[in-house]
């Protein structure tokens, strides 16, 4: 497409609109670039990319991704084998970040069904290890003691030199304080020193570093610092080597992967893009249109971007229509309408939302040209004929069927009648070769062209003859008739004057009436369409209201289910506690087998109600996210450093980056930084079930149950029963695991064997075997 009409139409302009919604120095290069497209597959990609990021913020109010700055110099560099510096690798450092958060809110992203951005998510890698080794530079460009041990202990070494050198200040200071001009200690060219007066300045030995300016004051540094000084000095260019050592090693570590970094990065951009096209338009009120499989163009309530309060204008421009001829006085918003039509095609072919309503199409035209200058002076020249006729010619020689043509006053700036037929002789071209034609005129032949030509159609824009200025309002099938005889009139014209006027002109008057008809007709027709429309905004509020009132109901109603059960769960479980009692009690009078009271509980207990467990969305993904998984930042609970889990070894084991150092930490080791802001959740239940231990005991089989980090409800239900399957499996002993903590379920554990009589006894584990945090018991 040529790109002059970008600038005739002012294009650069409407792309500044949408750079406050985007965060990425990507996203906002991507949009600098942006050039409309005219292939239909990219085009109708990037309508899906912007439908289905509006469903990802109905679930996810507040997607965003935070801001990034361009990463293509330090990764060409990379490129290069050069090693980046700090704040070029903090650049990559949160590129990388980003890409891992993105790719888990993906994987956590539920009732979203993707297509366009599917393929963006799945194609972002992610690099826990690399993570965890810029875990090395904190975000305030500070290389961590942490990244290498070499580096931990020259700054280990650095901080007790400097301890020394202040203990011997502070011994010098105190011994010395009547030779001082100040009781402190000074810094003069990264040195420690005293500030000593001048009349006392052989009383201390050392090295003098500066003097006051009024000179009453030397700063001296001491002789028996001076060594200390000499150390630190080096180990401060050491930590300097190793720093860059650092530096080099992450380069080189960063550098394999630069293309896929580069990809992630531009992923990303393209993603804050389509996020930043979601919000200009639930900001504007803009909608997404629909592509046109032939050359039909339908807007509903178009907008000028660019102008403040713009008026809504309804355009119908159909497939066999090849002109529209907007007639009328040289007032009243004629360009602003062939701009608005222009305008609304080049942000849909860039794949942009457009200032219209739902239900509005637009074509795939190959060139959009425009013939539009400022030809509201009130001398036509020449010069100015010539230079619009050249433009013209320009464009007829251009342009083709898959072109859309804007023209304004066309035949302008010559003799009238010359230019009236000059204008319909182009206008004539234009149809056979069936080029869509939006053109204004002044010229009155034009409207019986557009009324005698087939596929060619009229249009004008309303003029209020009451307040004597136009309204804006375009209106189609309408030809723009003179208002000069009623201007006149209400202006204070002599009737007379103005009646001989119209005798004049009958013809003209005659049309004018038929106009006059025509725009009342087309009045009564909007204001019929303005009425539908305000009932249908009122049946969408009155839908709202109703889905409201369901969701409300719908809550309140899970509310008193969820009561109902709970009560009917009180009711159960008094009730089996009272059959456990009429049990134990029968079982005493008939002596009744253990495996026939345990059988029997069991049918009891399935009686008992399944609680409903509650889908809410919220709660599965908190569950979700509680868990650790690999590229997940962690601070480790021993050393308070930050890492990234990069792989897991076995269940609750896991391998992390800290820095340039690989470690296996438990998962009672580490904390997830995302996580420790969240609230915590109950753990999920687990089932224990019961196997029978390969070896046996003095008293037979043994069977464990852990029941740490159990709540007190759940841990008894789960030892109620391990207990009955340990009966039923003839089990000798078994251990309890329930650890120390505050001693909650140790105490009701103990209760619970107490005062079960198939218990014999029971007794804490040997301290080899967990001591006081497991229970041994002895069936019977």
């Amino acid at each position: 497409m040529n790109t002059k009409i970008l600038e005739q139409l002012e294009f650069d302009k409407v792309r500044e609109q949408f750079l406050p919604f985007l965060q990425t120095e990507q996203g906002r290069a991507e949009l600098m670039a942006l050039e409309p497209m005219t292939k239909a597959d990219k085009l109708q990609t990037q309508f899906t990319e912007m439908t289905e990021m509006a469903a990802i913020f109905v679930e996810q109010h507040s997607f965003a991704m935070g801001s990034l700055t361009d990463i293509t110099e330090p990764v060409r560099r990379l490129e290069l084998d050069a090693d980046l510096s700090v704040q070029e690798l903090l650049a990559i450092k949160k590129v990388l970040l980003v890409s891992a958060e993105m790719s888990r809110f993906y994987a956590d992203l539920e009732n979203v069904e993707l297509e366009a951005l599917k393929r963006l998510f799945e194609a972002i890698e992610v690099f826990p290890a690399l993570q965890g080794s810029l875990q090395s530079i904190n975000d305030a460009g500070f290389i961590e003691s942490f990244a290498s041990p070499e580096l931990t202990s020259i700054r280990s070494h650095i901080a007790g030199s400097e301890t020394q050198v202040r203990q011997v200040l502070q011994d010098i200071l105190r011994k010395n304080a009547d030779y001082l001009s100040e009781n402190l200690i000074a810094s003069r060219n990264g040195r420690s020193v005293l500030p000593v007066k001048n009349t006392h300045r052989n009383r201390i030995n050392g090295v003098v570093h500066d003097i006051s300016s009024s000179g009453s004051t030397v700063y001296i540094e001491p002789r028996a610092v001076v060594q200390i000084n000499e150390e630190i000095t080096q180990l401060q260019a050491d930590e300097r080597h190793e720093m860059a050592r650092i530096l080099h090693e992450l380069s080189d570590m960063l550098r394999p992967h630069a293309h896929i970094i580069r990809n992630n990065a531009w992923l990303l951009g393209h993603l804050d893009f389509v996020r930043g096209k979601f919000l200009y338009m639930r900001e504007f009120k803009a909608t997404i249109p629909s592509l046109s499989e032939d050359k039909t163009v339908q807007l509903l309530n178009a907008r000028h971007p660019l102008l403040k309060n713009p008026v809504a204008n309804d355009l119908h421009f159909g497939d066999q229509l090849t002109a529209i001829v907007i007639t009328g006085p040289n007032t009243g918003g004629k360009t602003v309408m062939l701009k608005t039509l222009g305008l609304a095609q080049l942000m849909a072919q860039s794949g942009l939302p457009i200032l219209a309503d739902k239900g509005s199409k637009v074509a795939l035209f190959n060139h959009i040209f425009a013939d539009i200058g400022d030809e509201q002076s009130i001398e036509q020249s020449l010069s100015t004929f010539s230079s619009h006729m050249t433009h013209i010619v320009e464009i007829l020689d251009e342009a083709d069927s898959d072109s859309l043509i804007l023209i304004d006053e066309l035949g302008a700036g010559t003799d009238p009648q010359e230019g009236a037929s000059l204008a319909m002789a182009i206008l004539e071209h234009l149809r056979l070769s069936q080029i869509k034609t939006m053109a204004t005129t002044h010229y009155p032949e034009l409207k019986a062209y557009g009324i005698e030509t087939d596929f060619v159609e009229n249009a004008s824009m309303e003029f209020d003859a009451t307040t004597l200025s136009p309204t804006y309002r375009f209106m189609q099938g309408v030809p723009g008739r003179s208002n000069a005889f009623e201007i006149a009139r209400r202006l204070g014209l002599a009737e007379v004057i103005v009646n001989e006027a119209e005798q004049m002109t009958d013809t003209d008057t005659d049309v004018n009436r038929i106009i006059e008809q025509l725009e009342a007709q087309t009045l009564e027709t909007r204001r019929r369409l303005e009425h539908i429309r305000d009932v249908e905004q009122e049946n969408l509020k009155f839908n709202r209201a109703v889905k409201k009132l369901y969701n409300e109901f719908s809550h309140a109603k899970d509310k008193e289910v969820e009561k109902a059960t709970a009560e009917a769960r009180q009711i159960v479980d008094k009730a089996i506690t009272e059959s456990d009692a009429i049990l134990k009690n029968l079982h005493a009078k008939a002596q009744l087998k253990p495996h026939e009271i345990i059988e029997a509980k069991a049918d009891l207990k399935k009686l008992v109600p399944e609680a409903h467990l509650s889908h809410n969305k919220v709660l599965k993904k908190a569950k979700k996210k509680r868990a650790p998984r690999v590229g997940d930042d962690i601070i480790v609970a021993a050393y308070g450093q930050r890492g990234s889990l990069t792989r897991e070894v076995k269940k609750g084991v896991w391998e992390a980056q800290v820095g340039l150092i690989k470690m296996t930490l438990k998962e009672d080791e580490f904390n997830l930084v995302k996580i420790q802001e969240e609230a915590q959740q109950p753990k999920k239940k687990q089932v224990h079930t019961v196997k029978k231990a390969k070896g046996k005991s003095s008293t037979g089989p043994r069977a464990r149950l852990d029941l740490r980090g159990k709540r007190y409800e759940e841990a008894m239900q789960e030892l109620d029963a391990f207990i009955d399957q340990a009966l039923l499996n003839n089990m000798g002993q078994v251990d309890i695991i329930h650890g120390i903590g505050t001693g909650v379920i140790r105490e009701g554990v103990t209760k619970y064997l107490r005062r079960n009589k198939h218990v014999k006894s029971f007794e804490y584990a040997p301290q080899t075997a967990g001591g006081s945090g497991c229970t041994i018991a002895t069936l019977g």
